[in-house]
């Protein structure tokens, strides 16, 4: 049945509010960190038309100096990364080649670990941090973003091997190759859209933890979000400050999500959908 003009119209209306309302704090985000004080509060609000400024972002450069923030950012989420695709990764292919009815099922198992609530967490990992000599660096934080992380990307990677035939692999092994040879070389390219979408959920998990940074880390590891935090106090909130912080924490993710989103949606929908 072909859509009337009508139904047409009101879809394409529908999908651009749709947009603009999930904008809408991306947009007020980013025209705040360029506004002054005074034009923050205005009624009704500035969108256009006030007197944009530098000065919240050469404050938190040379001031906060958010570079070293978002340096730990980087290392922690890289690290966090690695550890958890790799490990995920041998995980999910040792779930979906086993023969065993009793594994195949275990990577429903990962997925319900990330049902444990982060906060019930903490005292346990901060004590083993303690006496393991780890507190406040960026090793600490890694490892517990990858108790987290890792569960998934198992889940996700079961899924896409198990979607990839068994009879490939054989073939391979049969012209010669190792049995780690016919994983690289012919199951992991195939799944690479599930790679991809494991990597991306990893890196934005671990570059937006807070709570896990906020307990784990020193003044010299501390991320991005504690930096945010910082710009509180209880004279005032020093919301271009905030905005312009944010905009370094935001920014990043935005632009990695717009690149890796066609595989993003695709390894999500069939990671869910296989196996």
């Amino acid at each position: 049945m072909r859509t009337s003009r009508a139904e047409h119209v009101i879809r394409n209306l529908a999908a651009v509010l749709a947009v603009a309302f999930f904008l809408l704090p991306i947009v007020w985000l980013f025209s705040t960190s360029f506004k002054l004080q005074r034009d923050t509060f205005q009624l009704p609000p500035l969108w256009l038309g006030f007197e944009p400024t530098w000065n919240n972002f050469a404050f938190a450069i040379n001031q906060i100096r958010v570079g070293q923030f978002v340096l730990n950012s980087v290392v922690i989420s890289a690290g966090t990364t690695l550890a958890s695709v790799v490990l995920g990764t041998l995980g999910g292919y040792a779930v979906a080649r086993s023969r065993l009815r009793l594994m195949s099922a275990s990577s429903y198992f990962f997925l319900v670990l990330l049902m444990i609530p982060p906060v019930a967490m903490l005292v346990p990992f901060y004590l083993i941090m303690r006496d393991l000599g780890l507190l406040g660096t960026y090793l600490a934080v890694i490892i517990l973003d990858t108790v987290y992380n890792a569960p998934f990307v198992v889940w996700m990677m079961s899924n896409y091997f198990r979607s990839v035939s068994t009879e490939m692999e054989q073939a391979a092994l049969v012209d010669g190759a190792s049995h780690f040879q016919a994983f690289a070389q012919v199951a992991l390219p195939l799944a690479l859209p599930g790679l991809i979408a494991s990597v991306l959920y990893c890196v934005i998990f671990s570059w937006n933890d807070f709570i896990f940074a906020l307990l784990l880390t020193s003044p010299s590891t501390k991320t991005v979000p504690l930096a945010i935090m910082g710009q509180f106090s209880t004279a005032q909130l020093q919301w271009g400050y905030m905005a312009a912080l944010s905009v370094f924490a935001v920014l990043p993710m935005l632009l990695l999500a717009l690149a890796l989103n066609r595989y993003f949606v695709q390894g999500l929908t069939a990671g869910a959908t296989k196996g």
